[in-house]
């Protein structure tokens, strides 16, 4: 949100000044490879003389700086940002930060309650909600007057929306059977890659805040027609005893996939779940037992997403190895994630759950610590290793979202899902705050990368593997995945 700003030269400059002038060389010094924004040579000329020619070298003493008048930046483009427009530069750029704080704030209070609406009331009712809530926001908060404005709704969103694409992933691994459940949840993801690539191309071809919140948050609207186009989750419902609207859902399913579905099998599965429900000593909403029963589960799980969380940011800040165009390296990274939405699909059925996230975090991790042993010159190298690393914790996200979706009942899954996600948020707390730790040793950040996501991918092998397991709806069979074979088929329409 902030823009490319160099120090004004009050003696150097005119009207016609752009940001790279040849005199900047010896009235602004240079800060990471860059001109610095905040300061500028002492001038030794008098503000007396100013008429006459000073813009030369020796008019200005290189051994020590004073701050600039944040009224006379120039900037490199013409973006329109919360930086320019409410004047946060330099001393007051920890303003930037807070927002960034604000977002993970709102989405660490936001993703559980998320949850909690989804599994209470249904995941169409979560998305639809969200979503309308999301683009109402977001709109609001493209009219900003003020910072504190724009802050307070930086929150409301992200509040509003966190839970978007936890619940997506649910429906779309409820929605199949356990064969189809990861390509049809890595086709879903694929699609969070590309509306960061249409993100990018929109900031690009539109560089002004205002305009740009607006392209993105209108079309959010539309989230309301989920209420009436979107079916509900079959084994929601059925965890639920909504038998009706269940049967209803699968029937329309098979007439659009033209496929015979017979009252006999439809009475089956209901007599199945009628079965499963009345045998089970679960509430609607046991959120207090699982907690109770399965707490080294859970904190396994919470610990696996601050790291996978912790590793994808911190990765993904060190975008600035790459040269060029701020728009196209976005777009860039945001490309080399679709694969990795996509190894899992590869990897997932073959080697299992668990060997798939211990191996693709084991690899990130080594990646991050590669490139301790590189010059600073060998930049190939560290780009290679960065882009391997990116691609392979984004799978190792793919495969965490299948666990935590298959390792809990259905009446509270998207509810421990969303538990998990929240405590995720320390990590992307942290992330930002881990370039001051190069301060003291500049290895130190690929360190605490590479050890975590080593140390984590090795408490993974702890989870029990669920590969091609049917979905547990109950705790009873929560409790039964690891213990016993499970079938591999399913006899239901299911």
């Amino acid at each position: 949100m902030s823009s490319q700003l160099a120090a004004s030269c009050i003696e150097c400059d005119t009207v016609e000044s752009k940001y790279n002038e040849a005199w900047t060389q010896f009235t602004i010094p240079s800060k990471d490879n860059d001109l610095d924004q905040c300061n500028k040579y002492r001038s030794l000329s008098s503000n007396d003389s100013m008429e006459d020619d000073k813009c030369y070298p020796q008019y200005f003493d290189n051994s020590e700086t004073e701050k600039c008048n944040t009224e006379d930046f120039i900037f490199r483009d013409k973006e329109v940002t919360i930086s320019n427009e409410f004047g946060i530069y330099c001393s007051d750029e920890w303003k930037l930060t807070l927002v960034g704080t604000m977002n993970n704030v709102g989405q660490f209070f936001g993703i559980p309650i998320g949850g909690f609406i989804s599994d209470r009331y249904g995941r169409r009712t979560s998305l639809a909600l969200g979503g309308l809530l999301a683009g109402i926001v977001g709109i609001i908060r493209s009219v900003s007057p003020t910072y504190l404005f724009f802050l307070a709704f930086e929150f409301l969103d992200n509040f509003s929306c966190s839970v978007l694409y936890s619940t997506c992933f649910i429906v779309g691994i409820e929605l199949v059977g356990p064969k189809k459940r990861v390509i049809a949840c890595s086709l879903i993801t694929i699609f969070y890659a590309i509306g960061e690539i249409i993100l990018a191309l929109v900031a690009k071809y539109y560089q002004n805040w205002r305009i740009m919140l607006r392209i993105l948050y209108i079309p959010a609207l539309v989230h309301i027609l989920y209420f009436w186009i979107l079916p509900e989750s079959v084994r929601w419902l059925l965890s639920q005893g909504k038998e009706e609207e269940a049967k209803n859902t699968l029937k329309r399913a098979a007439k659009v996939n033209k496929r015979k579905l017979s009252d006999h099998s439809l009475d089956k599965l209901i007599l199945a779940n009628r079965s499963k429900l009345a045998s089970s000593t679960d509430g609607k909403f046991p959120i207090k037992e699982a907690f109770s029963n399965y707490f080294w589960r859970i904190a396994n799980c919470s610990f696996c997403w601050i790291v996978n969380v912790l590793v994808y940011y911190g990765i993904s800040l060190n975008a600035v190895l790459l040269d060029g165009d701020k728009y196209n390296n976005f777009m860039f990274i945001a490309l080399v994630e679709i694969p990795g939405f996509l190894l899992p699909y590869v990897t997932m059925d073959r080697f299992g759950r668990r060997y798939s996230l211990f191996g693709y975090m084991l690899i990130s991790g080594l990646c991050c610590l590669g490139t301790i042993f590189l010059s600073s010159d060998d930049f190939y190298t560290k780009l290679t290793l960065f882009l391997i690393g990116k691609m392979t914790i984004t799978a190792s996200f793919q495969v965490l979202y299948f666990f935590t979706s298959e390792i809990f009942p259905t009446n509270i899954r998207n509810s421990l899902l969303a538990f998990c996600s929240m405590m995720g948020r320390f990590g992307s707390m942290i992330a930002p705050q881990t370039p001051l730790l190069a301060k003291y040793d500049k290895n130190a950040p690929a360190i605490l990368f590479a050890t975590t996501a080593i140390a984590s991918g090795c408490l993974a092998l702890f989870f029990p593997e669920t590969t091609n397991l049917i979905l547990p709806t109950t705790m009873q069979e929560v409790n039964e995945i690891g213990l016993k074979k499970q079938p591999k088929t399913i006899s239901t329409p299911m």
